[in-house]
C-alpha cells in the first residue's frame, strides 16, 4: 500500500518560486527574440542574392542567330561551384604574389609550394614573376636555362610540390598603366579596341584582319600576342591567346583576360564544347553540296615551307580531322561560297581538306593546286577564307557567341558576284561529330 506525502511550503519558499518564474519568463523572452532575428536573416540573404544575381539573360551575347542545335533554355555549363573553385584559389595566388622576388639577377632556386602544386612550368613562371613576357619564357624553356630537379622542362609540364625550380636570371618587363602608355602603345590599344567584337572582365573576342599573325616567328615583328602587351593588369598579367588562326585568315580570335578564363575555355577546346564556323569562296562547287571530309593529315617538311599532307591511319604524327561543309550559294559553276564546320581542330584543317575534294580555297598559297585556273576579274589574289563565328561557353555562365564581317577583300568579291551575305547558312545544321 503506498502513502501519498503532502508537500508543505512556506512563504519564503514560495516567494523564491515567484522570482525564479519571472527569471525564467524573462530569459524565454530573450531566446525567442534572438531566434526570430536569425530567422529572418536567411530570407533577408536571399533576398540580397537575388537582386545582386539579376543579370540581363543577353548580357554576354554578340552575333546574330543561335545554333539551330542549341536549346535555348539550356542552364550554364559552368555554375556556381566553379566560381566557388576561382574564389578559393584566390588567396594561393595573392600568397604567391607575396613572395614575388625583386629583379632576378643571378641564378636561383625555388621550392614549389603546395599552392603551386599542379600549375604549369610557364604558368609559375608567370605567377611568380608578372612581368615576365611570353616570348622570355618560351626562350629560357626551350634553351634548357629552365631546370626541375635538375633536368629540362617543357612550358606545359605540371609541377608537383616541394620539387626544385633553377632559374636563370631574367629579364622583366615593367607592368604599364593606361597613363604611362607611350605613343606607339597608345595605338596599338587603340587598333586592339578597334579589332574588339566582345569584351567582358573575362574575355576577349578581336576580329583579326587578314596578314596580321597570332603569334611570332622569324623575322616577326608584330603580331596579335606581342599587341596583347599594352593590355597587361595592375599585377603585370596579360591577356593569352586561346587558339590561333593562320596569318591570311581573318575573323573570330578567342583571347582569356584571366587565368580563371584561360583554364575553362582551353578546357572548352579541349572537350569540343567551341562551336566555329568558317566560310570560304572555293574553286568549283562540290558535289554533293553538303557533306563530311575525315581524312589524317601529317606535317610534311620542306627546305622552304612546310605543309599538310593527307595521311594514312598509324603514319607518324598523323592526327584525324573532320570537317563538315556546306554550299550557300554559287557564282556559275566557276566559285562557290562554302561554310565550313571543323569537328577538330588541326593545323591548316580546312585548307588542306578543300584542296583534297579538289575545291580549294581561292588565295591559297599553300593548298590551290588547280592547273590552268585563272582567278576571275576584279578579285583580289588573297586568302578567302574567314573565322565567321564562335560559340562557346562562358567561363562564369552562359555563352559567348560572337560573328565576324566578312574583310574587305571578301566583301569584295561577294560584292562583284552578287552573293548575299545574309542568306541563311545551312551549315549550323550539321553535327557535332
Amino acid at each position: 500500500m503506498s502513502r501519498r506525502i503532502k508537500r508543505t511550503t512556506s512563504p519564503g519558499d514560495r516567494a523564491k518560486g515567484r522570482d525564479k518564474g519571472r527569471d525564467r519568463d524573462r530569459a524565454g523572452d530573450r531566446g525567442k527574440s534572438g531566434s526570430a532575428q536569425r530567422s529572418r536573416k536567411p530570407d533577408e540573404r536571399k533576398s540580397g542574392d537575388r537582386k545582386s544575381g539579376d543579370r540581363k539573360s543577353g548580357e554576354r551575347k554578340s552575333g546574330d542567330r543561335p545554333f539551330a542545335h542549341r536549346a535555348a533554355g539550356k542552364p550554364p555549363r559552368f555554375a556556381e561551384p566553379r566560381r566557388d573553385r576561382q574564389e578559393r584559389a584566390e588567396p594561393a595566388m595573392s600568397k604567391t604574389a607575396a613572395a614575388e622576388q625583386p629583379l632576378p639577377t643571378k641564378v636561383q632556386t625555388v621550392v614549389v609550394t603546395a599552392d603551386e602544386n599542379g600549375m604549369r612550368v610557364d604558368r609559375f613562371l608567370e605567377a611568380r614573376f608578372p612581368g615576365l613576357s611570353f616570348s622570355h619564357i618560351q626562350r629560357i624553356v626551350r634553351k634548357g636555362e629552365l631546370r626541375v630537379n635538375g633536368k629540362r622542362a617543357d612550358s606545359k609540364d605540371r609541377l608537383e610540390e616541394g620539387q626544385s625550380v633553377r632559374i636563370p636570371p631574367l629579364r622583366l618587363d615593367t607592368p604599364k598603366t593606361a597613363g604611362a602608355l607611350s605613343e606607339a602603345e597608345a595605338k596599338t590599344l587603340q587598333a586592339l579596341k578597334d579589332m574588339t567584337l566582345y569584351e567582358d572582365d573575362d574575355v576577349l573576342v578581336l576580329n583579326k584582319p587578314a596578314g596580321l599573325a597570332v603569334q611570332g616567328g622569324s623575322g616577326m615583328t608584330r603580331h596579335v600576342d606581342q599587341m596583347l602587351e599594352v593590355m597587361r593588369d595592375a599585377k603585370g598579367q596579360k591577356p593569352r591567346l586561346v587558339h590561333r588562326l593562320d596569318r591570311e585568315t581573318s575573323g573570330c580570335l578567342l583571347v582569356a583576360k584571366t587565368r580563371f578564363a584561360a583554364t575553362h575555355l582551353t578546357g572548352a577546346f579541349r572537350h569540343r564544347s567551341a562551336r566555329k564556323i568558317y566560310w570560304a569562296l572555293v574553286a568549283g562547287v562540290p558535289k554533293p553540296k553538303q557533306g563530311r571530309i575525315s581524312t589524317y593529315l601529317a606535317k610534311e617538311e620542306s627546305e622552304e615551307d612546310s605543309i599538310m599532307r593527307i595521311a594514312e591511319h598509324g603514319d607518324e604524327g598523323a592526327s584525324h580531322a573532320v570537317t563538315y561543309y556546306a554550299v550557300v550559294e554559287t557564282s556559275a559553276t566557276k566559285l562557290a561560297w562554302v561554310s565550313l564546320k571543323p569537328v577538330t581542330g588541326r593545323t591548316h584543317q580546312l585548307r588542306a581538306h578543300m584542296a583534297h575534294i579538289d575545291h580549294a580555297i581561292v588565295g591559297d598559297p599553300k593548298y590551290f593546286n588547280k592547273e590552268n585556273w585563272q582567278l576571275p576579274g576584279g578579285l583580289q589574289n588573297r586568302l578567302h577564307l574567314l573565322a565567321r563565328r564562335i560559340v562557346i561557353p562562358h567561363p562564369r555562365g552562359g555563352v559567348i557567341d560572337a560573328t565576324a564581317p566578312l574583310p574587305p577583300h571578301m566583301l569584295q568579291s561577294w560584292n562583284l558576284l552578287g552573293l548575299e551575305a545574309d542568306r541563311f547558312d545551312p551549315i549550323e545544321n550539321a553535327p557535332e561529330e
